[in-house]
């Protein structure tokens, strides 16, 4: 027999490129790879023990001694070719490269067979076998090449060869000293058949060599994703190079016989690779593995140690080769001294490439190191690492100007002591979950509690929290002056801004949480509405800033009266309420007498003469009460509350009124008419008109505001509301009972409806007749947050018309482009759901609709409306610019809600800016936009395109005098502006 038979062996292999360890595999793919792992593990046992056993006959031997061999290297082609197919077209080469490895060993071993088992002859010492087992290795290293983790620079290129050449020369140094050298001698006989056996001899251990160099080297370089294959590919060279080497030996060489022992480690290792890519791949599904201990990684030390001890283990493998030769009394080989020189020379390039390396890293280092370091010191948040115990090992300096406290005092305690007893359960509880969370997921998470400074007092933080070795990096900053502005801009949404009364929706809220808390069903909660009798003559006599303290007054009256859980309130105007909680009695008489009790203790508190700038002033209190009955709701008890109120002004003012149903019914039969709404809007002309949005910084005309005015028969113009409260005084003589009240709200609420409807159609259909000439500036729209989610677009696949008029039917109809439009979203009721509001906003966003948040800074959950809502611009409330020059408490206030804007990236408009003084205040205050007399007052059609042409308008503060400071086109503009009127007691 000869040396081809070690090129019996199975093709490397490597994994997919999308492979990846699990620590979990699915059960059902886990239980298949277990299966073909024992399939596999039974038929090298069972060829193995064929082998020991002899077979039983010559014959068999030889058959599965060669043609065993070739079936398993062909089944190790088949599988790594069906294998490339179905994988990344990136990675394919390699893989047909191990198919044409596994071929080559095949066909070797069936030219074996043939001579042996079909020819019944010795296999020639020159064959076909030769040359197949040739082509065997070089595909595979040019595969595991292929598969391997490049370098990326010319240094690691020169490291990847120098690490060859330092385990293949180590290798042929021993090999040499063992078993090549007495071959080489061999060749030197000068016959060409030893010639040629002796390659052959040399060619095979060599290429062995080379394919072992390359398998460890790139063992050390392999990509995590292809570990697995990777590995399995190692175990199947390593049996094939280990039974090539065993039969280089001399003591089996020459003995050696087809079907013997030796065949089973080269038959396993043609199993092995034929398993190796559909094994890995079965592995592939399945979750990403999560690190014991957040982020980090689990160290591999002991690989890391074998990779820095390459270059020295394979030097002593050659020190090892020379001592040999040393030892045994030979001389020294001129191939042992040439290759082990070259192997000392290769280290020590490589160590001087690492060492240069290594300095290389160590100054990048430093320079990195130096660049984060001042970062972090420089940075105005604090930054800070808490061990996995909580301990504080690190805080930045920027921690003595944020909480007061130097960082050295900070580092060595625990941050639980720094955290309020309050909020440490809930960032526990969150920093718990983050830790538990897959990185990948979730790699930070935000919190937010109140620390303790150097003070003693509590500063409200912000934080956001990353993952450190097992540890935590927390970026805070000091948010103290943001949630104060947050806690007051919500108490203005709930508060009345005269006498800091909680208003209709905070009253509202509680009312429903009275009657679906706890307290649902207690018959003896009860809702009283109040109402000041003889309040406009003191508005008329003394003036408006009288009846201001006369309200004020009024309230800290009525707060002080109500009892320490009960809930008094100021609705609007005059009209006040209490909610008076229950205690929970079933005894209907003595509920009415409790209550009735402190309705007339209010009454005579509230009809006690005041004392209002010098002068003595009296008023009365109607106070209508109304009971918490079983399922009622609570705009049905605060109607019934208001109807008593009614009765008790129709009655003779200065009493208390119990609810009756027959007040409803009344109020139900004297109701007018649905269709007097709109005829009465048939009665006076419609006029729209257009107030110019200025630039506060170019005087540039940036939007034209629709506004919908009514023109009386004298030629007046009238606003909605003092359209619809003049109309209601002319009808009121209709109402002949205490329920007109609630009917004419419901006459107010169609006619309004009314309005808005030909309000957005017109100005619609003017804007999109301006862009046809040339006017590219878009129009707003204010529009109520209920209008909007009734003329929403029809659900989709319906096929229905949408509700009149929708605004997506109007832009297409009139063709008006996308950023042409603004609707200004006006305060909505707090029952509107927050969900179905947000999604129509996005849909109409995602037509090219911008949104703007009217009246901020006043109103319903302006806080919750900025946080979930899609708003592209805030308008602050008329209220807050009003008062700006004067007030320094309001100018904060503007201040805050303007900073607010600019940090979300929005455009902020000012309604009401009527004074330059006000302009110069707002622009110092960084608001960008503005809308009021000190500009242009509305405009109709013809005189706004006139102003658009000149496009600008001098900015108050840098021109003396406005562009345009025009009144109502077309007749004067009268308006009935009184701060507080009071209720209007309908006639009998």
């Amino acid at each position: 027999m000869g040396c081809p038979r070690t090129g019996r062996r199975g093709g490397p292999v490597s994994a997919p490129g999308a492979g990846a360890l699990l620590t979990r595999p699915p059960s059902r793919a886990g239980g298949r790879n277990l299966m073909m792992q024992l399939l596999l593990a039974a038929a090298c046992a069972g060829y193995a023990v064929g082998s020991a056993l002899g077979w039983g006959s010559k014959f068999v031997a030889d058959f599965m001694g060669d043609f065993g061999l070739s079936g398993a290297a062909l089944l190790a082609a088949v599988s790594c070719y069906g294998y490339a197919r179905s994988i990344d077209p990136r990675e394919r080469p390699a893989w047909l490269l191990f198919a044409f490895s596994s071929l080559m060993g095949a066909c070797g071993n069936a030219v074996w067979g043939w001579y042996e088992v079909v020819l019944g002859a010795e296999v020639p010492k020159h064959s076909l076998a030769d040359f197949a087992f040739l082509c065997f290795a070089p595909p595979a290293i040019v595969g595991l090449l292929v598969l391997a983790k490049r370098p990326v620079t010319r240094a690691g290129w020169v490291c990847l060869g120098l690490d060859s050449w330092l385990i293949g020369g180590s290798l042929l140094t021993l090999s040499w000293s063992l078993a090549l050298a007495n071959a080489a001698r061999t060749a030197q006989s000068g016959t060409p058949s030893s010639v040629l056996s002796a390659a052959l001899t040399l060619a095979y251990p060599i290429l062995d060599i080379a394919l072992v160099s390359i398998v460890l080297v790139l063992h050390f370089r392999r990509s995590e994703t292809n570990r697995s294959a990777v590995n399995t590919a190692i175990a199947a060279l390593a049996l094939t190079v280990l039974s090539d080497a065993l039969f280089t030996s001399p003591l089996l060489s020459a003995a050696y016989k087809s079907g013997q022992l030796l065949d089973a480690g080269w038959f396993a290792g043609s199993l092995l690779l034929a398993y190796a890519p559909w094994g890995a791949r079965r592995s592939q599904p399945g979750p990403v593995p999560r690190h014991p201990r957040g982020d980090r990684p689990v160290s591999r030390p002991i690989t890391g140690s074998l990779t820095a001890l390459t270059p020295y283990l394979a030097a002593a493998v050659c020190t090892l080769g020379i001592l040999y030769n040393v030892v045994d009394g030979r001389k020294v080989d001129r191939v042992v001294v040439f290759t082990g020189c070259t192997v000392v020379l290769a280290l020590v390039i490589r160590q001087g490439i690492m060492l240069l390396d290594n300095i290389a890293l160590t100054q990048e280092l430093a320079q990195k190191e130096n660049h984060f370091r001042s970062l972090v010191q420089g940075s105005s948040d604090v930054i800070m690492i808490a061990a996995p115990t909580g301990t504080l090992r690190y805080v930045s300096p920027a921690a003595a100007g944020v909480y007061g406290r130097e960082a050295e005092e900070l580092v060595g305690s625990e941050l639980a002591t720094l955290i309020h007893p309050d909020d440490l359960g809930r960032v526990v509880h969150e920093v718990r979950r983050f830790l538990a969370a897959p990185p990948t997921e979730e790699p930070t998470t935000r919190i937010e509690c109140r620390f303790k400074s150097g003070g003693g007092e509590w500063l409200n933080v912000e934080s956001t929290v990353n993952r450190h070795q097992g540890g935590l990096i927390l970026n805070s900053r000091d948010v103290t002056e943001r949630v104060r502005l947050q806690a007051q801009l919500q108490h203005s949404a709930e508060h009345d801004a005269l006498t800091d009364l909680p208003n209709r929706a905070l009253f509202t809220r509680r009312v429903r949480q009275a009657l679906t808390g706890r307290r649902a069903g207690d018959r003896s909660t009860a809702v009283l509405f109040i109402d000041l009798d003889g309040f406009k003559a003191v508005n008329d006599t003394i003036g408006h800033q009288a009846g201001d303290e006369l309200l004020v007054e009024a309230a800290r009256r009525l707060q002080d009266s109500v009892r320490a859980g009960d809930t008094a309130a100021r609705l609007g105007g005059d009209e006040f309420a209490a909610l008076i909680v229950g205690d929970g009695s079933r005894d209907r008489s003595a509920r009415e007498y409790l209550v009735r009790e402190i309705a007339d203790r209010l009454r005579a508190t509230l009809s006690q003469p005041y004392r209002i700038s010098g002068n003595e002033v009296r008023v009365a209190a109607s106070i209508g009460v109304a009971f918490a009955d079983p399922g009622i709701t609570p705009s049905d008890l605060m109607r019934n509350a208001d109807l008593a109120m009614y009765r008790a002004k129709a009655a003779g003012k200065d009493r208390v009124e119990l609810y009756a149903p027959q007040m409803q019914t009344a109020a139900s039969r004297k109701a007018e008419p649905v269709g007097r709404p709109r005829a009465a809007l048939q009665e006076g002309e419609f006029a729209l008109l257009h107030q110019p949005v200025v630039s506060l910084a170019t005087g540039e005309v940036t939007a034209v505001a629709a506004q919908a005015r009514w023109r009386s028969a004298q030629g007046i113009l009238f606003t909605p509301a003092e359209f619809l409260r003049v109309a209601e005084s002319g009808e009121g003589a209709h109402a002949a009972s205490p329920g007109a009240p609630g009917a004419r709200t419901g006459v107010a609420a169609l006619r309004a409806a009314e309005l808005a409807r030909r309000l957005l159609e017109q100005a619609v259909e003017q804007a999109a007749e301006r862009h046809r000439v040339g006017h590219d500036v878009p129009v707003a729209v204010r529009m109520t947050a209920e209008r909007l989610l009734e003329w929403g677009a029809p659900p989709a696949g319906t096929g229905g018309a949408a509700p009149e008029p929708s605004v997506e039917a109007l832009l297409t109809r009139h063709g008006l482009p996308s950023g042409a439009l603004v609707i200004e979203l006006a305060d909505n009721d707090p029952r509107v759901p927050f969900d179905e509001l947000e999604r129509r906003l996005a849909a109409l966003r995602r037509l090219g609709v911008l949104i703007a948040l009217d009246g901020f800074g006043s109103g319903y959950a302006a806080i919750s409306a900025l946080r979930r809502l899609p708003v592209d611009m805030l308008k602050l409330d008329r209220g807050l610019v009003e008062g700006l020059v004067e007030s320094t408490r309001l100018r904060k206030i503007t201040a805050g809600l303007l900073r607010i804007a600019n940090d979300l990236g929005m455009q902020s408009v000012a309604d009401g800016v009527d004074l330059p003084e006000q302009v110069t205040a707002l622009r110092s205050m960084g608001c960008t936009h503005g809308q009021g007399m000190a500009f242009s007052g509305p405009l109709d059609e013809y005189r706004l395109r006139r102003s658009l042409v000149r496009g600008t308008f001098p900015v108050p503060g840098v021109s003396p005098q406005p562009a345009l400071a025009g009144g109502s086109p077309g007749g004067s503009m009268v308006t009935h502006r009184g701060s507080h009127n009071e209720t209007p007691v309908p006639p009998t």
